[in-house]
């Protein structure tokens, strides 16, 4: 009898309910359990999990290990699928694997080329993938400098942290005054060059940014898998064009996203991103997690998430193709169960973990969240 498999997803993001649902769904029918952990009550994941618990607040990097490595043995994870502290996880792998538990995760080397994005860029640039001019600021003039220098070969400004996931912190900018313009409407991420000066001047510590021209649509993100042999498995890109979504299997986003994983070792998931730098695909981005996105492939005829379970687990699915490609969609959020009872205001002021509980079922939900995102076809 083939026995089941315990997965463990840390502090993820809450489109990762769908992960969990390609795992409990996958294709040789095998038994998963999931165990899901988050520093948010109401986070949908914990719901999702067949067992959830809080983790504990303010933990070091090495004290999160600790943590990580005890839930770990007492809860009989066979494969751990780390988001948060990803880099000082992945340094105590073979702490892991005595316990017993595969990391699905890059090796250390890998997480700390991408950690850093001015690194990745000279990384990859090194081995020939075209990346956008860019460059690092951490003062007003070198601001200044950066700004006027794209703008005077015609681009349009943008600046992001030199580390950081997704578009946290990213801005555009402008050099339109401030306004009421500004105020009305949704939120925008122009920023007038003045106002972004005079907080620099006002800041107590320096900013580390990457400064680079805004990029052009499409966006692909190409999702990868890659074996510990550094052989990339799948490889699929998801384009963006405002709402507008699809797949992509050419090969001018597909190889150079190949040669990146294979390159610099980005085993199990990984998702590539490019956007385009006048006639040509330029690098944007490089997450070495699975994309928040990832369940998306589904309508390809993909189930990721499991194919990366097998290449943890020493179990090789072999080259995955899909089927077919997915018509174009969109993105829509949906409806997700949360826990019966919203703890924040219940906690007692301590640090240390609730006691794990079983996710409550999700036929009556006593409460939902709309934070998951559904596809669906256009």
């Amino acid at each position: 009898m083939v026995s089941r498999v315990r997965v463990w997803l840390n502090r993820t993001y809450a489109e990762n309910v769908f992960f969990m649902d390609q795992l409990r769904r996958n294709p040789s029918d095998r038994a998963v359990e999931i165990h899901a952990t988050h520093g948010d009550p109401d986070s949908p994941v914990l719901a999702a999990a067949d067992t959830a618990e809080l983790e504990p607040e303010n933990l070091s990097p090495a004290g999160y290990v600790e943590y990580a490595l005890d839930q770990c043995a007492r809860r009989g994870i066979d494969v751990f699928v780390p988001r948060l502290h990803q880099s000082a996880i992945v340094a105590h792998r073979a702490e892991f694997e005595a316990a017993g538990t595969a990391v699905l995760a890059p090796p250390p080397e890998a997480v700390a080329v991408f950690h850093d994005k001015v690194i990745a860029y000279e990384a990859v640039q090194a081995i020939g993938v075209p990346v956008p001019p860019w460059y690092r600021v951490r003062s007003e003039d070198e601001l200044v400098a950066a700004v006027e220098e794209l703008e005077a070969g015609g681009h349009k400004a943008c600046f992001k942290p030199a580390s950081g996931a997704g578009g946290v912190g990213f801005r555009v900018i402008t050099r339109t005054p401030f306004s009421l313009m500004q105020l009305s409407g949704f939120p925008s991420p122009y920023v007038p060059l003045d106002l972004v000066l005079e907080a620099l001047r006002q800041a107590e510590e320096p900013v580390d940014w990457l400064v680079m021209p805004r990029l052009e649509q499409p966006e692909v993100s190409v999702d990868c898998l890659t074996g510990p042999d550094n052989r990339v498995r799948l490889a699929v890109g998801r384009t963006k064009n405002g709402r507008r979504r699809g797949f992509t299997l050419h090969e001018q986003w597909l190889d150079p996203a190949r040669h990146i994983a294979e390159s610099f070792g980005l085993h199990y998931l990984s998702n590539i991103q490019f956007r385009m730098f006048g006639d040509r695909p330029v690098l944007m981005d490089v997450n070495t997690r699975p994309a928040g996105g990832l369940h998306q492939l589904s309508l390809c005829g993909v189930n990721a998430p499991w194919a990366a379970v097998q290449l943890a687990l020493g179990e090789d699915p072999g080259e995955v193709v899909p089927p077919f490609l997915g018509q174009d969609y969109t993105v829509v959020s949906g409806l997700r169960p949360l826990r019966p009872v919203s703890l924040p205001q219940q906690r007692p002021e301590t640090t240390d973990p609730l006691p794990a509980v079983p996710a409550p079922p999700s036929a009556e939900p006593a409460d939902s969240v709309g934070s998951a995102a559904q596809a669906l076809p256009l």
